[in-house]
């Protein structure tokens, strides 16, 4: 039998009384607590992230591929959906669609006001399914394979300033030469909770912008490329460029919104700097705590001694006592963590304020192999935190420790 593991079990909280076992819960406590927190603010961290994301690549797609102009209006030059690109984006396996889309600046006239907006036209290659998910009132658009059905969804923000409702009818005015204005119908509202999008863009057709610019029907303002994995955008980005043509460029959505992707990122250094402190808070309260309890036990150490037993054995048992308490604070810590992580997760038990935080509850990522990451880290840093503590244990004397009181 393991006389070290033998002795601390005898010594463990479980068995101890008064002021040892005070001290065990409270150094598995801080333990337990210090890990949820560190588990729940990686998970909310990394739903924040992956929600503002997802709604500016649902929006925009991984990559906008135009062409190249020196003006920098709102409204893209149009080239040909024969292109090179176009007809060889199928070819690269992690490219999942694309879609066509133009940008027109207009006016839109509600009952009272008039607001100068962004019309984003979109074809029949538009996505319904992944958009319906910010569709807040009525239906998505109906795009006919001929003409157009002259419908707009408006975003929420939109629709309150102009006081115009699902089913309304509207006016959009498009400056140029010679002016033109369009009869369209509110058929959904959408809200994205991102002010870059529910500002100022409205969804219509490509072939009004078609109409209204004089383009053939091949030719469209830009295309929306999406990929399978959002983190491997640096990696496809040569790639894509390969199969570009020379009068197009290739510009990803985390460089065109770079404030909001910077914001994000600064983000990460905050809950690190938060979390570093929580785990030094925690795991100092183990070196501390055993410490604590290798002083309580002196006379403990000390008759071990005379008896014969040697320091690394003494030490032994005081580090069986400190992994005792780790991995209970670890069982403690994930169930909390975790648990709380799930209830969040299905139930949405925490809401926000979506016009400061772009979404209406705390999202929950669940990155495994980030949580066994943690759980190590705080596993290999206490226990070699262990060591310092009972490294005191080789300096007891026998005679002095026997009499301590």
């Amino acid at each position: 039998m393991n006389l070290s593991y033998f002795i601390a079990k005898r010594i463990s909280f479980k068995r101890a009384g008064g002021f040892s076992a005070t001290i065990h819960k409270i150094a598995v406590g801080s333990l337990g607590i210090g890990l949820a927190v560190s588990l729940l603010s990686f998970m909310v961290l990394g739903g924040f992230q992956q929600t503002v994301s997802d709604k500016v690549y649902g929006f925009t797609g991984h990559y906008q591929v135009q062409r190249f102009t020196m003006s920098n209006a709102f409204e893209e030059a149009p080239f040909s959906l024969n292109s090179e690109f176009a007809q060889e984006y199928g070819q690269l396996p992690f490219v999942q669609r694309i879609e066509s889309f133009a940008h027109k600046a207009a006016l839109i006239k509600g009952e009272n006001e008039v607001e100068g907006i962004l019309v984003k036209g979109v074809g029949q290659d538009f996505d319904s399914l992944s958009f319906q998910k910010y569709l807040k009132e009525g239906r998505m658009l109906h795009i006919p394979e001929k003409g157009t059905s002259n419908e707009v969804i408006l975003s929420q923000v939109i629709a309150n300033k102009l006081l115009l409702k699902v089913g309304d009818k509207v006016t959009l005015y498009f400056v140029q030469d010679p002016p033109r204005f369009r009869r369209v119908e509110v058929v959904g509202i959408f809200e994205t909770y991102l002010e870059n999008f529910d500002d100022k863009i409205i969804i219509g057709e490509l072939q009004t912008i078609r109409n209204l610019n004089g383009w053939a029907e091949d030719q469209v303002g830009g295309l929306e490329v999406f990929v399978d994995d959002s983190k491997k955008i640096d990696q496809y980005t040569p790639q894509l460029e390969q199969i570009m043509d020379f009068d197009l460029k290739l510009i990803a959505s985390k460089n065109k919104f770079l404030e909001i992707f910077d914001w994000l990122t600064l983000l990460d250094t905050n809950v690190y700097v938060f979390v570093g402190l929580i785990a030094f808070v925690a795991i100092f309260n183990m070196g501390a705590i055993l410490f604590i309890l290798i002083m309580e036990r002196t006379q403990m150490i000390g008759l071990l001694k005379a008896i014969g037993a040697a320091n690394k054995q003494i030490q032994r048992i005081f580090f069986w006592n400190g992994i005792n308490i780790l991995l209970r604070g670890l069982l403690i810590g994930n169930a909390i963590g975790l648990g709380f992580g799930l209830l969040q997760d299905k139930f949405k038990l925490i809401p926000l304020d979506p016009a400061s935080y772009y979404m209406s509850y705390v999202p929950i990522e669940w990155n495994w192999p980030l949580f066994l990451l943690i759980n190590l880290g705080i596993t290999v840093l206490t226990a070699i935190v262990l060591f310092i503590p009972v490294m005191v244990i080789s300096r007891v004397d026998p005679i002095k420790s026997i009499r301590f009181d």
